[in-house]
């Protein structure tokens, strides 16, 4: 018998990180969505939320799933890599594009993945997925305890009570996004905006190294940070900017006059991209507050589009925070 693990489910975003009544929350780690499956006739299948099949870039996993995964067994998680104490997801891109083959097994013991699994929605034959949150959860610890499941599998948690959920947001230095939140009634449902997710989003300053469009009329803001050499670093790009917010910073805005210290250099979409964007170098002499999620490379450079907060023409560059430190 062969059987499909259902399409990903959707998340809704939610203004606030309290946890409903009648709901589980669980960690939004930094990583990739994955849906693991092992079949009745010994074959693995490992999928990314878009259907990618990633067996061959993570063998580790595959080779798991065999030792430990009961057969006609399918679980949902999130694929992740630890580097030191935090999780690297810069590391996941890279293990991808060693898809196959020796590349795909030295990048196996070089940045060795975990599975942190949420949900079972097949064990042994049997379709889980019309059970309720609550019973599915509860197959899924038993499925760990009697097992046993071990390393590179990891139960991710969960929990009903507020201050427990509110208590893992201090954990962002280790890779935590935010919360998602599961009514501990519904079944799972594929395809369809079932989850509530909170992602967690600081203010903080950055100095304006250049812009998209021209000074006078910026449609965003290519944005810096001076390191421990005094070298202005690349951080990020805010999304488009609000009209009225463009007009207000064209005042402030310079052109760049003399050597500037990204001259020459090129800048892309966004993280991970390749794509070139016309940008115009300016002054960086301009402070603005932006306000950004938690998901970082290993430099600390913003992998997300950030949101302009507002102009702090009050402070020097050299108050802003260092590149590759804490807020």
């Amino acid at each position: 018998m062969t059987w499909t693990l259902p399409d990903p489910m959707l998340t809704t975003p939610v203004a606030r990180p309290d946890l409903p009544p009648g709901a589980a929350g669980e960690p939004k780690w930094d990583g990739y969505r994955a849906q693991l499956a092992r079949y009745a006739d010994g074959r693995v299948l490992l999928r990314s939320r878009q259907g990618t099949d990633m067996t061959a870039a993570f063998p580790e996993i595959a080779d798991a799933a065999l030792a430990q995964l009961p057969a006609d067994t399918g679980v949902d998680g999130e694929l992740v890599v630890w580097e030191g104490e935090r999780l690297a997801f810069e590391r996941l891109q890279q293990r991808l594009a060693r898809r196959r083959g020796a590349g795909a097994l030295a990048a196996a013991r070089a940045w060795p993945a975990h599975l942190v699994v949420f949900d079972v929605v097949r064990l042994k034959g049997a379709d889980l997925t019309s059970w309720p949150y609550a019973r599915r959860r509860a197959a899924l610890k038993t499925l760990f305890a009697d097992t046993p499941l071990t390393a590179p599998f990891t139960l991710c948690p969960s929990t009903t009570d507020p201050a427990t959920a509110r208590d893992w947001l201090t954990w962002t230095s280790a890779g935590l996004e935010g919360l998602c939140f599961k009514r501990l009634t519904d079944p799972y449902r594929a395809g369809t905006r079932a989850w509530g997710k909170y992602k967690l989003r600081v203010t903080t300053e950055a100095i304006v190294g250049a812009v998209t469009g021209t000074p006078a009329a910026p449609r965003t803001l290519l944005l810096g940070r001076y390191d421990d050499t005094g070298r202005l670093r690349y951080v990020g790009r805010t999304v488009a900017l609000a009209r009225t917010a463009a007009a207000a910073l064209a005042d402030a805005l310079a052109p760049a006059v003399g050597e500037h210290p990204w001259a020459g250099r090129t800048f892309t979409t966004g993280w991970g991209s390749r794509d070139v964007l016309e940008a115009v170098l300016v002054e960086p002499q301009l402070v603005v507050e932006v306000a950004v999620d938690v998901a970082r490379d290993g430099a600390g450079r913003w992998r997300h589009p950030v949101r302009l907060h507002r102009v702090r023409a009050e402070m020097h560059p050299m108050q802003v925070p260092e590149f590759g430190g804490r807020d």
